[in-house]
């Protein structure tokens, strides 16, 4: 139920300008789904939903675009710029120092650029933790990230 809901969800912000989470639960109600402003906004946070403006100059979600692996050093190099003021590398775990209160946005970026051995982030304040593979996989991603600054 849940899955074809939010595939439903992806199909119906795909084909409709649909600018809150009212808009969305009439529409998913058209489609034979009830629901309620609670799932759908778990739905809306697991999706990765976000708003862009549209040309009228109001909002509406959309579904976040996928990156490719090989396409992440752009972003990636400007998150490091941007927020990062050191990292190392524990065994299997990159820990990155940030600016205050930028590690959940600089775990959300890195999270949503699709890489090989990342398996998952964890964001405190000012410090993030990158799961990595192994210790190789953390090795390597260090020596890219020094690279990049």
């Amino acid at each position: 139920m849940k899955s074809a809901r939010q595939e439903l969800i992806l199909k119906i912000i795909e084909e409709n300008e649909i600018e809150n989470q009212s808009q969305l639960l009439e529409a998913l109600k058209k489609h034979g789904i009830v629901s309620t402003q609670a799932t759908v906004s778990r739905d809306i946070r697991e999706l990765r939903l976000i708003k862009e403006l549209t040309p009228g100059g109001g909002y509406r979600y959309v579904a976040p675009m996928k990156k490719e692996i090989s396409n992440y050093s752009t972003k990636l190099r400007n998150i490091l710029k941007e927020c990062v003021t050191s990292f190392d590398s524990a065994q299997n775990i990159v820990v990155l120092k940030t600016l205050p209160g930028l590690a959940p946005a600089a775990c959300s970026a890195i999270d949503g650029m699709a890489i090989k051995d990342l398996v998952g982030t964890l964001a405190g304040d000012d410090t993030a933790f990158l799961a990595m593979r192994d210790a190789e996989s953390a090795r390597a991603f260090c020596e890219e990230i020094h690279a990049i600054l």
